[in-house]
């Protein structure tokens, strides 16, 4: 990522200076001085200096630190965080819906009938009030129309094609560019204290896979979301699998900790997410044998951001406020604890 290039080369340029100046006083730069002047280098230079913060480093460095009673083996420090509303924006519908949206009015050509049939002609009329009192049930339609009856191939080029253009309608700004930068460094910062980081998201599995990594540094393989069945087909020598219109995993609420379990096989140790629908991936994090951390990113800036919490139709922050309160969970305040919110 940028921020991290940017990091490397200041502390290049700073340990290069730092040798020079010790070779022109003809005085030997020790091991020990090299790894002073690596320490202090901010691991989280977009967080404000605070209480969230810290309780982050000295998590990260007890549990790190061989000594420590606290001490987790690599092999179980496992990270996981929500998607929508944790590492990008959400507002005022998820990302993925936009997607869900421009897909219909491009098939529309094809399907004549949709503009006379609800919830399509909805979405052709661009009536979002209408398309709300369609419920669930509606959603669930255009999420079937749009995600299913092509293969994983295709429907990855398509997801790639489309979020390298598409625009947040009010922001302007490319959704990959709504990610939440201190967000970012809270991932290499874990990943560089070898931890694995994971996406355990209600959005798509292959809608994420896509672009994930190149946005996030976590590879296809650390990618958990909700998803399609789907089959293989032999197609005449030419292997696909297709995707099916029927529900597999709902990973929200619920399905998160059995989407970690079905993938992972590990209780997460580090674990962050926005909502009520994270809280029982928090829970199970929570139930980790080891010394665990769990995160909620409070939507707090109504400025750089969104203001939200309780009643939010996106996101909703409210069962699961009062118990990370309660159990003194912590809580990042965007507008408190971030420097800045996107890169």
């Amino acid at each position: 990522m940028k921020f991290k290039a940017i990091n490397i080369i200041m502390l290049s340029i700073f340990l290069c200076s730092f040798i020079a100046c010790k070779q022109n006083t003809t005085e030997a730069i020790t091991e020990a001085e090299v790894t002073t002047v690596v320490e202090q280098a901010d691991p989280l230079p977009s967080w404000n200096d605070g209480k969230t913060k810290k309780a982050i480093i000295e998590y990260v460095t007890d549990v790190t630190t061989k000594e420590s009673a606290n001490f987790i083996l690599i092999a179980d420090r496992i990270a996981t965080f929500d998607n929508d509303g944790t590492l990008w924006s959400e507002q005022p519908i998820y990302f993925q819906f936009f997607f869900a949206l421009d897909r219909i009015k491009t098939m529309a050509p094809e399907h004549p009938e949709w503009k006379s049939k609800q919830p399509f002609k909805a979405v052709l009329e661009n009536n979002m009030e209408e398309l709300m009192k369609q419920g669930e049930k509606g959603l669930l339609q255009i999420v079937m129309a749009t995600h299913a009856g092509t293969t994983t191939d295709e429907f990855e080029n398509l997801v790639t094609d489309w979020i390298a253009t598409a625009q947040h309608p009010t922001k302007k700004k490319l959704f990959t560019e709504m990610v939440f930068q201190p967000m970012l460094e809270l991932l290499q910062y874990l990943r560089d204290n070898d931890f694995k980081t994971f996406i355990v998201s209600g959005g798509g599995i292959e809608f994420m896979r896509p672009w994930a990594e190149e946005v996030y540094g976590i590879p296809k393989n650390q990618v958990i979301g909700s998803s399609v069945k789907t089959e293989y087909d032999y197609n005449n020598g030419s292997p696909i699998i297709k995707r099916l219109p029927a529900i597999d995993l709902v990973d929200d609420k619920e399905g998160k900790p059995v989407g970690i379990n079905r993938y992972i096989g590990r209780k997460p140790v580090f674990a962050a997410g926005n909502s009520d629908g994270d809280l029982q991936m928090l829970r199970w994090t929570d139930a980790n044998k080891h010394k665990t951390f769990k995160l909620y990113v409070h939507h707090t800036d109504a400025n750089r951001e969104w203001a939200y919490d309780r009643k939010s139709h996106i996101g909703t922050f409210d069962k699961a406020l009062d118990e990370a309160t309660e159990k003194g969970w912590t809580i990042a305040s965007m507008k408190d604890d971030w420097k800045v919110v996107y890169p």
